[in-house]
């Protein structure tokens, strides 16, 4: 997708420097940075502080960070180490684990010496495959927005929560997917975007992205969207995962469970869009998913432009509060209307998914 009128992924290896390059997203939408990474301790904190986020994002950045690793060291030990500290950097999105999973399996008995360029090629073939599958996602949900617009003949008013925009994948996004192609057909679309606290990926990256695309959006706190849809001012939801179970329960970032609830109540379809890499089809009881706790200062301080243009952090509660930060919850499958994949849409349960992947 463009930035400034410029086609850009969110990941990609510079070739005659052999470093892997990425978007700063920490630095959006005040700056436009793109910054490189040289070893895999560069993209493990990449992926920790979230210069790199979004689920498939994080799973094509530990690609590339093998990559990284193997051109620093490319003995087993180092490997292996490097593997686990990947798939330790953040523990509730599914496609960091199958992304260095896939890499290991990948090199097994590769001789020492073809290491990096298997490895290399298949960190971008696993780019390049998320790229398609969501361009598929986006295909396969655009029905469901036609659909509406061919009864309503009016502006469809979508609702999303954090950001699985194009900035969370390599392109296109998964619940921006659908959006981005409704809008290319020239269905006029309006996007509800919630701000989504703490680290507002809503309103830094949703709707920056939404911006650069032409596309009309109104960032609201993160609570507005229930008198929305109490209001009829919502014709659907679509939101992304970062762990989808087999049963159709759907982990995402904290507050979806909530627009889920209200969706519901109000007889307005919930989607959820996701490529089959963020499935787990392991895990049976979503309380088995690892919730990723994160600092409290993400709550207690807030970033900004001050009156020069400079980034500026402040402190918003008082020094004795304390505060809980976690980043993820999970949405029962019955509050989910249905799943978009790059295969189709399919019923949030075990009978859907299975349809679609077996």
């Amino acid at each position: 997708m463009k930035i400034n009128g410029v086609e850009y992924k969110t990941i990609w290896f510079d070739e005659e420097k052999q470093v892997v390059k990425i978007i700063d997203q920490t630095k959006l939408p005040h700056k436009f940075i793109i910054k490189e990474l040289n070893s895999v301790k560069d993209a493990i904190n990449a992926i920790k502080t979230m210069e790199v986020r979004g689920a498939p994002l994080i799973g094509g950045t530990a690609a590339f960070g093998l990559v990284l690793a193997i051109k620093e060291n490319n003995s087993l030990d180092f490997i292996k180490k490097s593997s686990e500290e990947l798939v330790a950097s953040r523990p509730t999105a599914i496609n960091l684990q199958w992304a260095v999973h896939r890499m290991n399996n990948k090199l097994s008995f590769v001789e020492p010496g073809d290491l990096f360029n298997v490895a290399l090629n298949e960190a971008k073939e696993i780019c390049k495959e998320d790229e398609g599958f969501c361009e598929s996602i986006g295909k396969n949900g655009l029905n469901i927005i036609e659909d509406i617009y061919n009864k309503k003949k009016d502006t469809v008013n979508i609702l999303t929560h954090c950001n699985a925009g194009w900035l969370a994948t390599i392109d296109w996004g998964t619940a921006t997917s659908p959006i981005y192609h409704a809008h290319k057909k020239g269905i006029p679309i309006h996007v509800w975007v919630d701000e989504t606290r703490p680290r507002n990926q809503g309103a830094n990256l949703t709707s920056y992205e939404l911006n650069e695309e032409g596309i009309k959006n109104t960032i609201i706190a993160d609570n507005t969207g229930g008198i929305l849809m109490q209001r009829g001012e919502v014709d659907l939801c679509i939101v992304g995962t970062d762990r989808t179970l087999a049963n159709g329960d759907v982990c995402n970032k904290i507050g979806t469970y909530l627009k889920a609830l209200a969706a519901y109540d109000n007889n307005i379809p919930f989607y959820v869009a996701l490529p089959s890499s963020t499935i787990d089809w392991k895990i049976k009881d979503h309380k088995d998913i690892p919730i990723e706790e994160r600092s409290s200062d993400e709550l207690s301080h807030i970033e900004g432009l001050d009156d020069k243009g400079n980034i500026k952090k402040v402190q918003i509660y008082p020094t004795k509060s304390k505060s809980m930060n976690l980043a993820f919850d999970v949405t029962p499958a019955k509050y989910v209307t249905g799943l978009i994949t790059e295969k189709g849409i399919c019923e949030a349960s075990e009978k859907g998914l299975k349809n679609l992947f077996e």
